[in-house]
């Protein structure tokens, strides 16, 4: 199959996943404040863009920030758990716990001890998308070949030469993978934040736009929001896909793959 045609096919199936829907809110008279039809997203889209650009402009400032943030500890965290075994034992669990534990479970606590909204946001999304960092980078340092590291070691290399030049090579791939992941979830973290903090006002996020839609009734303008947090999280995962590749391309098998 050609990579024309691997493209084009989920646009088609998109369309006529579109044109079903239209069709069939027209056929069956469906109201709009329980279900509009994709034209009528597409007017609410057209209407409210402006300000719901403006919005996901304040969303994603926080989502890019809060992946910037987990990609730098979680990597050092990463580090740190593989330079003893004592270590990872220690300390590993709690990077679990902030994994499993609900965010809207953390948020009360945080927004009481923090008085800044910005930094509330941004520590929510950051407890959302730290996990698989420091779980796929530390698994990429505990993969890298022993043969090689006693080889290093055997040719009287420094531990900063062993760091540079062999873990974060060997260890990068799987650090991409986990920012990949977290790229998403940045973003669900931010957005499930915002809903949680209740905030309002011309500095809001989308989520909150979108909240404050589905409240009113208003389901195009809340289905607009939504279709642009969804778009823009595919749009952040092939960003940091083509990263990936990018700095794989001339190496690593797993970019030559997907580029063939």
């Amino acid at each position: 199959m050609s990579r024309a045609v691997r493209m084009v096919l989920p646009v088609v199936f998109g369309i006529l996943l579109l044109a079903a829907w239209e069709i069939l809110v027209h056929v069956y008279a469906v109201p709009e404040y329980v279900l509009p039809g994709p034209s009528a997203v597409a007017g609410a889209l057209w209407s409210d863009g402006p300000e719901l650009l403006g919005a996901l402009a304040v969303t994603l400032e926080v989502t890019i920030a809060a992946l910037v943030l987990a990609a730098l500890t979680g990597a050092a965290i990463a580090f740190l758990l593989a330079q003893s075994p004592t270590a990872e034992r220690t300390f590993f669990p709690y990077a679990v716990f902030l994994q499993v534990t609900p965010i809207v479970t953390i948020a009360p606590f945080v927004i009481i001890w923090v008085n800044n909204i910005f930094i509330v946001l941004l520590i929510l999304a950051w407890v959302a998308a730290v996990f698989p960092i420091i779980s796929n980078t530390l698994l990429g340092l505990k993969s890298v070949d022993t043969n090689l590291r006693d080889l290093f070691l055997l040719y009287g290399a420094s531990r900063w030469q062993v760091m540079t030049r062999l873990l974060a090579p060997s260890t990068l791939p799987y650090f991409l993978g986990g920012l990949r992941i977290s790229g998403g979830l940045a973003l669900i973290g931010t957005v499930v934040a915002e809903m949680v903090a209740g905030t309002s006002g011309t500095s809001s996020g989308l989520a909150s736009r979108l909240l404050e839609a589905s409240y009113r009734l208003e389901l195009a303008r809340a289905l607009a929001c939504f279709a642009l947090l969804s778009a823009t999280g595919f749009v952040l995962y092939l960003l940091l896909d083509a990263l990936s590749r990018y700095l794989l391309r001339h190496w690593h098998e797993s970019a030559r793959t997907a580029e063939s």
